[in-house]
């Protein structure tokens, strides 16, 4: 249930912050659609992850979807170049990620810039950079093209949404320099 209290929190905070923002969220994914996802990525979704969709499956509508872009979601949240994925768009990405033999490179089994165990959660609009949750573990690491990727960033997804509601508090303080609000959403500087 750690999850879901931790993205339950990031959601009061956001709805209390940025109004604006937070209503142009959509609702949650269903299991239908995360058993469909399963199935055709041929893996199956941590725990954690499922429940947080289960709560917010933040696809774009499909109108607003841009197909020159690899990821698209809502702006300014939760950063100023990144966006969390919803089961469409982390499908999409695990696809052009995954690797047959399960790591990429191939000659690199114990140090890897993508294993196929990683599923994306969060991505910039390219797919650069972005954060994955480790299926064998649940714990979220990030990568970043051109970097050595990171595992065990957070121990949980639960961890990682408690840093960004401590980062929406100080926001909503006054006390995040690079960020503010402005007509209820959040303005990066």
């Amino acid at each position: 249930m750690r999850v879901e209290e931790s993205w339950s929190r990031v959601m009061s905070l956001l709805r209390q912050h940025a109004p604006a923002d937070h209503a142009d969220l959509p609702g949650p994914a269903t299991e239908q659609m995360l058993v469909a996802a399963e199935k055709r990525m041929g893996i199956p979704l941590p725990q954690d992850l499922r429940a947080w969709l289960l709560q917010n499956s933040l696809d774009l509508p499909e109108e607003e979807v841009d197909d020159e872009v690899m990821c698209c979601g809502f702006a300014g949240f939760p950063d100023e170049g990144s966006f969390f994925l919803g089961v469409r768009t982390m499908e999409r990405l695990y696809a052009n990620r995954s690797r047959p033999g399960g790591f990429d490179p191939p000659d690199q089994p114990d140090d890897p810039f993508w294993r196929n165990e990683w599923i994306p959660f969060l991505s910039d609009q390219d797919a650069w950079a972005g954060k994955f949750v480790d299926v064998r573990d649940g714990r979220v690491g990030r990568w970043f093209v051109g970097e050595a990727t990171v595992t065990g960033e957070y121990e949980s997804l639960a961890d990682y949404f408690d840093d960004l509601a401590e980062k929406l508090t100080r926001i909503g303080g006054g006390e995040y320099p690079v960020c503010g609000v402005s007509e209820g959403r959040l303005v990066w500087t």
